[in-house]
């Protein structure tokens, strides 16, 4: 079985991100860049299935600069086999993304496709959704528990009202939540091992997919800042605030 694991390059989760002083987007100069971490829990989970002896290949795909390829170096070096960077400099939104993972994954052929629910920069929560549309795939979404036996996953699903489990037949398209695992440190030697694992570079182009923007950034701002809070006396004094100043009750 070969599992096909989509990483995306991001700003660091503890970078504090500055807004540009135009507006027109996130300032990324000199900004420390690292792997999705929803993606690195989908990666940690392919090498699980491949400890477990599921899998027999792991390929890793991104799409971004040049310097993406640090993103599936990482990946490497946790464990997968080999990676595949499609290169760009646009901005590439969620549709596209899915269209050049449609184009990859016919091209692989893998029985699953599995991924980060979201990315942590646009929070778009839409490209695992609309690959399984393209490819006509079932899919598990937010998933916190995953088992593959019989030509099955049996995924266990987060929603809003608890858990719920569904079998899919495979192939399909599998989303992972923060709940599935915890993603494993690369070790030094696996890191130094890394550097000879393969790296195929490709450009949109190359699977005629139209990567043009869809869409318009009118103005990117910061949230506004929070008031400081006030300290009440007595319940009766608060519920009166709540009541006469905020009007929420």
């Amino acid at each position: 079985m070969k599992i096909l694991v989509p990483v995306k390059r991001v700003v660091d989760y503890n970078v504090k991100v500055r807004v540009k002083p135009d507006q027109t987007g996130v300032d990324l100069a000199n900004v420390k860049m690292s792997m999705n971490p929803f993606c690195e829990i989908a990666v940690e989970e392919a090498i699980r299935l491949k400890e477990k002896g599921v899998a027999e290949e792991i390929v890793v795909v991104s799409i971004g600069p040049a310097q993406a390829q640090e993103t599936l170096r990482t990946a490497l070096a946790m464990g997968a086999d080999r990676g595949i960077l499609i290169q760009t400099d646009e901005t590439v939104e969620p549709l596209a993304v899915a269209k050049l993972l449609k184009a990859v994954t016919d091209e692989e052929k893998p029985e699953i496709v599995l991924l980060g629910k979201q990315a942590i920069d646009d929070d778009a929560n839409q490209t695992g959704q609309m690959l399984a549309a393209l490819l006509d795939w079932p899919q598990g979404t937010f998933a916190s528990k995953v088992e593959i036996a019989d030509g099955k996953a049996t995924v266990t699903r987060e929603v809003d009202g608890g858990l719920q489990t569904i079998a899919l037949e495979l192939p399909a398209v599998i989303t992972t939540d923060l709940r599935l695992n915890e993603p494993r440190y690369a070790s030094l030697p696996n890191i130094m091992k890394a550097k000879r694992k393969p790296i195929d570079t490709k450009a949109p182009d190359d699977f005629g997919v139209d990567i043009a923007k869809r869409l318009e950034v009118v103005k990117v701002s910061e949230p506004p800042k929070r008031e400081a809070g006030i300290k009440v006396e007595s319940v009766a004094e608060l519920v009166d605030k709540l009541k006469n100043e905020a009007g929420v009750i």
